[in-house]
């Protein structure tokens, strides 16, 4: 089962974030302006996270909506 899988079959936002939440780590580059991965990482740390932690939670917040 994948993702879509999940979205076809109308499955709970729980269900989706496990689903979300599991798999190996892996490493991806991506390319952003240096001053909003600064503010990025300052915001994150004003919520006790890291950098990371705040992008993995948006992708999830993202990828869980209903309203694709």
């Amino acid at each position: 089962m994948d993702y879509l899988d999940l979205i076809r079959e109308d499955a709970s936002e729980a269900d989706i974030r496990k689903y979300l939440s599991q798999g190996d780590q892996v490493a991806i580059t991506i390319r952003i302006p240096e001053n909003l991965k600064n503010a990025s990482q300052e915001f994150a740390s004003l919520k006790g996270m890291s950098f990371s932690a705040m992008m993995r939670a948006g992708l999830i917040q993202q990828l869980t909506k209903k309203d694709l």
